[in-house]
């Protein structure tokens, strides 16, 4: 098998393409035959070694892939070789042709789900999901800001929110994102880049504010979220990278709550019942995962860089079967 590997931490280019031997299924487990990779900025993170968490080398990145069930361990019970399948994490890295996965690990991916959909699935749809209805609470009625609407994460918050009753109230930095997040159901759509843009959320929810924010880039932008917050707002910060300075008293005078998480940390009964709802969501056609770029599994120094860039628009797949193009 073909596989990524990085031997020491460092930029793009520190990721090799390697010959691997097959992966073997144990008990309770499961390999998949990989057709798509979904590439995360976490993934970017951890290879520069600076992340929380820190892999021991070499390692294979990634976590979530699509493909087809290529062998079951002993003990597997509802998966047989040639089953379609994404996954949720892995044990031997998905930046490769196979992935090793427990059992639980994988799910299943519907028919109308394309398999570079279904590598866009885990890391978005479950991080969106889990802010919005874990941490958040959002209710139906409810409006939430979707900050960063057109990224992986983004579309997901979009589409859940919109599918479970919320004004959805979307950002983008570009033309192109902003028609994307149009288009994936946002009641509203502005841009961040504009002088102002908040202001015109206040009218768009005629002073009130939003009940939910979900925060892409928290060092960015949690300060003005504290200030745009109807009473009782919860913003949930998704995404980071570096400090801020805030003002408690706007989260003091509005009974307000700032929360944040790191998706790793879900219990596995957690996981379950996030994925049970996006296999539901796949299948009846609420979830419709956007993927922006495919770029062959040998160019992965290329889509590292590519999912740090702003103007982000789904998202970015590696495609293995593509390594000899």
């Amino acid at each position: 098998m073909k596989t990524i590997r990085v031997r020491e931490f460092g930029d793009p280019e520190v990721m090799k393409l390697e010959d691997a031997p097959d992966l073997q299924a144990a008990a309770g487990q499961v390999v998949v035959r990989v057709k798509a990779v979904g590439v995360n900025p976490v993934e970017a993170y951890i290879r520069t070694g600076t992340y929380a968490i820190k892999p021991a080398l070499p390692y294979t990145p990634g976590s979530d892939a699509a493909g087809t069930v290529e062998s079951v361990g002993p003990g597997v019970e509802g998966f047989s070789p040639g089953d379609r399948v994404y996954v949720g994490g892995t044990l031997s890295g998905a930046y490769a042709d196979l992935a090793l996965c427990e059992a639980w690990q994988a799910h299943p991916l519907p028919p109308n789900a394309s398999f570079a959909q279904g590598a866009a699935v885990n890391v978005p749809y479950a991080t969106a999901f889990r802010a919005l209805f874990h941490f958040a609470h959002a209710q139906p009625g409810e409006t939430v800001l979707v900050h960063g609407a057109s990224g992986g994460v983004g579309v997901a918050g979009v589409q859940l929110a919109r599918a479970a009753g919320l004004t959805v109230i979307g950002t983008g930095g570009t033309d192109r994102g902003r028609q994307l997040v149009a288009v994936q159901g946002a009641h509203h759509v502005l841009d961040h880049r504009a002088p102002g843009y908040l202001d015109e959320l206040l009218k768009i929810t005629q002073g009130r504010g939003v009940d939910v924010v979900l925060e892409m880039l928290a060092n960015v932008n949690l300060a003005k979220d504290l200030t745009i917050l109807a009473k009782g707002g919860r913003v949930v910060v998704i995404g980071n990278r570096g400090s801020i300075e805030i003002n408690p008293r706007e989260i003091m005078r509005r009974d307000a709550s700032v929360s944040g998480f790191v998706l790793f940390n879900a219990g596995r009964q957690e996981v379950a019942s996030i994925h049970a709802a996006l296999v539901a969501g796949l299948e009846n056609g609420t979830l419709r995962p956007v993927v922006g770029k495919e770029i062959p599994l040998k160019d992965a120094p290329q889509a590292h860089r590519a999912v740090m860039e702003p103007g982000a628009f789904g998202k970015i797949v590696l495609v293995p079967f593509a390594m000899s193009a």
